[in-house]
């Protein structure tokens, strides 16, 4: 699974120990990434950003903490560009209740896991956003749901008053599933924080 390659291309990496990631793969393709598999700590060197998939929270963490993983990705969250997507979303909070959980508290935010029900309340909806083309298609499956932010994250779309894309900096994070959508707005998002973080680091060198 590698997409998108091309000469200038910014290579992202995706989580894949389990959940959506080949979907976000081709998402980050189509948007005009290379994606790669990231599967122990090593494939975490030389990417320019990580996207952070759907799936089980609690499972993922199980599978991170293997080959020292969990280890590594707690390092590259700090200092890199990384987007989180509804089970990510939970895993970069500061704090996750619904049950109190692990995380990599990065992000400024506090998530409830499960918070619009389980498999049978999915839904897809259209979703009030900041990001210039109008309303996002958002497709929510057993979402979490972001409770409260801290000063510096910036809330980019919204449900119901609550946010469900928020951005801190060079971090990303969505309590929906944009890769299941045609809509590349937020991909194409991810890879110009990454591509900025990148010309950023060469300037500083």
């Amino acid at each position: 699974m590698v997409t998108g390659r091309g000469r200038g291309t910014p290579r992202i990496g995706v989580l894949a120990l389990q959940g959506d990631f080949e979907a976000h793969a081709r998402a980050l393709g189509e948007a005009g990434a290379e994606a790669v598999p990231v599967r122990l700590p090593a494939h975490l060197e030389g990417l320019a950003g990580l996207v952070i998939p759907g799936g089980e929270s609690s499972a993922l963490l199980k599978l991170a903490a293997r080959d020292g993983m969990y280890e590594a990705l707690s390092a590259f969250v700090w200092t890199m560009p990384v987007f989180g997507t509804c089970a990510g979303c939970i895993l970069l909070a500061r704090r996750v209740l619904r049950p109190e959980q692990r995380s990599l508290g990065v992000l400024d935010a506090t998530v409830e896991r499960n918070a619009y029900g389980r498999q049978i309340d999915s839904a897809i909806l259209e979703t009030p956003t900041a990001l210039p083309g109008g309303p996002l298609e958002a497709v929510y499956i057993r979402a979490p749901r972001i409770a409260v932010i801290g000063p510096g994250v910036e809330v980019l779309a919204e449900r119901d008053g609550d946010p469900v894309l928020v951005r801190q900096g060079r971090l990303l994070a969505a309590t929906f599933h944009p890769e299941l959508s045609a809509d590349r707005r937020v991909h194409r998002l991810f890879i110009d924080i990454a591509a900025g973080a990148g010309r950023g680091a060469e300037r500083a060198a």
